[in-house]
């Protein structure tokens, strides 16, 4: 190339970030008679592509967003405005197997749309008709590079994005390290371990990608009608359903009359199962809303997963606890490993238990209840109103903002509203307290916190989103043996089976504080299987928008 010209490119590059102009589509072809002069026209081509973006708000030529200009515009100015991905109309070798990764973007929960697959797939089959196009080279050369730099981002920090607890103290990977990453990339003429080395190695990622590829094998390619949302137990409606289920697998008809009932019952039953749905074997609303969500559906659902595990840090420490709102669930991990695990309470939509990050720093036995203000006003307020004798009910004591309990008798009900209200309201301790036997403290804006509960009933329904944003725990006494368990006073558990015993309120101080996250994970790869849970506070509708 002559040297002035590739200057001249170069500094187009550079120019187009001040210019921002409105601009029409590129050049949909040019063809060069002489492949030698294919690499000057096609870098003068990238250089009319990279300004066309920033005239039209970032979007490309196939109307999808590109990932970041600016990085276009360094990645090209390091190769001096030249192509990247092929020489002269020669292909590079890691073209290839950057191709393969964007048609499997969903084996890593990512979109293949966001790589502009279709774009590329159809200037593929152009190129295979004519080779000497520069306006082709051009258009796949920046479809790719912008592809690569999306895909090595999205695959470590993620496509939604960060939050208000995402714990990564970087935000994003600059252009230099993505230029860093695609020269590499194109040293080693393969860009698959440049991509996997930005993945996540946190277990519950690299199970969600291995649950990815069993459920493509049992699921995989099926298509399915979708059933009836009111349901009927009519026989045309059965043998719809049986039909559903026996394209996921689950119900064989040979040999069944079309009255088979309780075939077909435990066939929903079996089908609830593996859905994380009361198995009652009635195709009720939930069910056929279920039953109706087709394979790319629960692959999306799963990304969207992954796409939360790349929100966590690097590294997470030795030991920790998390709780996993929509699956009701609380584990205690060491090393990768779980040693402690409990079902959960947890609030309900309108009054959710918040994501959050802490560390857990003590325990109280036989506590108090502070009830929040939100409690006071919506529920309590208006029944102690109608009968003061309430409070003697609910075991509940009015104290003043000097500490002092003050007789429920000697207050004007009446004249108190959520603009004027200057007590607290405390339950006192005992089984019959909310909290129970114990209370778990960390640090945090909510006031939530975890404990035991006087409703342990609760524990054994399938949809546990109940609460007012605590969570409650169904394995409290293990989970606080466990926090004694690094006290170097050997006569510590003892103590504290005593202080249970005797209903003693007390309060003891970790030794080692454990750090606790509160997440959100509609999807996960349990005993071999991938498992999915209701999206109790739709927060996958939510994070759906980025990805589609």
């Amino acid at each position: 190339m002559n040297y002035l010209r590739a200057g001249w490119i170069l500094l187009i590059i550079i120019g187009i970030a001040a210019c921002g102009r409105k601009k029409g589509q590129p050049k949909q072809q040019q063809i060069v008679q002489d492949p030698r002069q294919l690499n000057e026209v096609v870098a003068a081509q990238v250089a009319e592509r990279l300004e066309y973006i920033a005239g039209n708000d970032g979007l490309m030529e196939d109307s999808v967003a590109a990932f970041r200009l600016s990085a276009l515009q360094y990645a090209y100015a390091q190769h001096q405005g030249a192509a990247i991905w092929s020489d002269n109309g020669r292909m590079h070798k890691s073209v290839f197997s950057l191709l393969d990764w964007i048609k499997n973007a969903d084996n890593y929960g990512l979109p293949p749309a966001r790589y502009h697959k279709a774009a590329l797939e159809g200037v593929q089959q152009q190129l295979d008709r004519s080779r000497k196009d520069a306006a082709l080279w051009a258009k796949m050369d920046v479809l790719l590079t912008d592809a690569f730099v999306k895909m090595a981002s999205d695959l470590h920090y993620g496509i939604a994005p960060r939050d208000s607890i995402t714990l990564r103290s970087d935000s994003a990977y600059s252009d230099t390290v993505l230029a860093g990453f695609l020269k590499e990339a194109l040293r080693q003429g393969d860009v698959s371990a440049t991509l996997q080395q930005r993945e996540p190695v946190h277990t519950g990622y690299v199970e969600l990608k291995e649950g990815i590829q069993l459920f493509k094998s049992q699921y995989g390619g099926k298509q399915w009608d979708t059933l009836p949302q009111t349901y009927t137990d009519t026989l045309q409606f059965r043998r719809l359903l049986a039909m559903r289920l026996m394209a996921a697998g689950l119900y064989d008809t040979t040999g069944m009359p079309a009255t088979d009932t309780a075939g077909l019952k435990n066939a929903v039953k079996a089908f609830q199962r593996e859905f994380n749905i009361y198995p009652d074997g009635v195709a009720g609303k939930r069910t056929i809303q279920t039953l109706n969500k087709q394979p790319e559906d629960w692959l999306l659902q799963a990304g969207l997963n992954m796409d939360r595990w790349r929100k966590f840090p690097d590294s997470l420490p030795e030991r920790y606890l998390l709780v996993n709102i929509p699956a009701f669930r609380l584990n205690v991990m060491e090393r990768d490993t779980m040693v402690l695990e409990s079902r959960v309470i947890v609030g309900t939509p309108r009054t959710r238990t918040p994501v959050l990050n802490s560390v857990m720093t003590n325990f109280v036995l036989y506590p108090y209840w502070r009830v929040p203000y939100s409690i006071v006003f919506k529920e309590m307020l208006p029944q102690i109103k109608k009968n003061v004798g309430y409070l003697a009910e609910k075991n509940l004591e009015v104290v003043d903002h000097r500490g002092n309990v003050v007789s429920p008798d000697t207050i004007n009900w009446s004249r108190l509203s959520k603009n004027y209200f200057p007590y607290v309201l405390r339950q006192m301790d005992g089984l019959d307290n909310s909290l129970g036997v114990m209370k778990f403290n960390f640090m945090n804006k909510y006031s939530v916190y975890l404990h035991d509960t006087n409703a342990r009933g609760l524990f054994s329904n399938s949809n546990r989103a109940l609460s007012h944003g605590c969570v409650r725990v169904q394995q409290w006494d293990s989970l606080a043996m466990y926090m004694v368990r690094a006290d170097p006073r050997p006569a510590i558990r003892d103590s504290v089976r005593t202080w249970l015993d005797n209903e003693q309120q007390k309060q003891y101080t970790m030794h080692k504080r454990l750090p606790i996250y509160i997440r959100y994970f509609t999807a996960e790869l349990r005993d071999g299987k991938m498992q999915f849970y209701e999206d109790v506070y739709g927060e996958d509708k939510k994070l759906m928008t980025y990805f589609r």
